[in-house]
């Protein structure tokens, strides 16, 4: 497992001030070597990454160590980042997305032991909690196809590709209190149609 060096992550190491910076000065900065920088953006990632892992039923443990394993190439790679061709967000979840194939083609290598848990089929659910969890994700399904088209892609830009309003905004050409409108008012649709304990799960997934 690829760990990260605490001494990365003391924002004492430096006194800039890095509260306010942009996720892409962060990463201009971390080229430099800037650790209260990295400190900044492992932050603001680090969990993002490992949800991004977790969507695609990679395990818990592994997601963790996959997604310090990225955080370690921002870290190296930093000086690569080029923001003329891409946000930063953009750019970090593209390295999650190809150390993600090499983990499934890694496995994928392996011999595996038929006898190993992993392989066994899972114990059947009670019916009725297959039937509810089946109910609640076609209403979910079915609240979010009502949406409108324009709000729909700023929650699938938010929740599946892992970007930022700004980077949304930026993608599409948009004012950012464009974005931001659109998301308040397809949370509220969904609030309303769907409730707010149902509307949490949605934001779990």
């Amino acid at each position: 497992m690829s760990e990260i060096d605490p001494h990365l992550l003391t924002p004492s190491m430096t006194g800039c001030d890095v509260a306010l910076a942009d996720d892409s000065q962060l990463l201009l900065r971390i080229a430099t070597q800037d650790r209260a920088a990295f400190a900044e953006l492992f932050g603001r990632f680090a969990g993002r990454v490992k949800s991004f892992l977790l969507r695609y039923a990679m395990p818990d443990e592994q997601a963790e160590e996959v997604a310090q394993e990225v955080m370690v190439q921002v870290w190296r790679k930093a000086a690569s980042f080029d923001p003329a061709r891409a946000g930063a967000s953009t750019w970090i979840f593209a390295i999650a997305r190809n150390r993600r194939i090499d983990v499934i083609r890694s496995n994928m290598r392996r011999d595996f032991d038929r006898l190993d848990p992993y392989f066994q089929p899972e114990p059947e659910a009670d019916a009725s909690a297959v039937l509810g969890q089946t109910q609640r994700a076609q209403i979910i399904r079915d609240a979010l196809v009502e949406l409108p088209s324009v709000q729909r892609d700023v929650l699938h830009a938010t929740f599946f590709d892992g970007l930022s309003q700004a980077e949304i905004a930026q993608r599409d050409g948009l004012a950012l209190g464009t974005v931001k409108s659109r998301v308040r008012l397809a949370f509220a649709r969904l609030r309303e149609r769907l409730g707010e304990q149902m509307l949490g799960e949605l934001r779990d997934d």
